[in-house]
């Protein structure tokens, strides 16, 4: 019975692993491939991983199995993250039916500044401690 579960896990993480592919493959531009891959990616490897820690059955396979996928789960959606962004700053052009650019409002391509915001509101507080006179 187990090795069935094994081979229900291997096989889901394998297509999961080809679905993330097709997306790199398929999809128009860096963010959606970014996201195709990360998703999909992740999830075959901690599949995949959890088929291999059922099959041995050995608790040091099981520990570095759970070590692999809690390493996924952590660096997966940050190094994504740092990729997309990068990208977005070196100027990838983004697909042509993207209808939302966050970015576009806060990111200074001349001196490569990203403006959070809050900048007014700071300013805005801190001219207003001048005036009461508690600086």
């Amino acid at each position: 019975m187990s090795e069935i579960f094994v081979s229900v896990l291997l096989l889901a993480g394998a297509s999961f692993m080809v679905l993330a592919a097709i997306g790199i493959v398929r999809l128009p531009d860096l963010p959606t491939r970014m996201h195709a891959s990360t998703k999909a990616g992740a999830m075959g490897a901690i599949l995949t991983m959890a088929g291999v820690a059922l099959h041995f059955a050995d608790s040091a396979v099981a520990a570095r199995a759970t070590a692999f996928i809690v390493f996924i789960l952590l660096t997966a959606p940050i190094a994504a993250h740092v990729i997309g962004r990068a990208g977005y700053f070196t100027g990838i052009t983004l697909w042509s039916g993207t209808t939302k650019d966050e970015l576009r409002e806060r990111y200074d391509p001349d001196n490569h500044k990203l403006y959070s915001g809050l900048e007014n509101t700071s300013e805005r507080a801190v001219s207003s401690r001048k005036d009461d006179g508690s600086d």
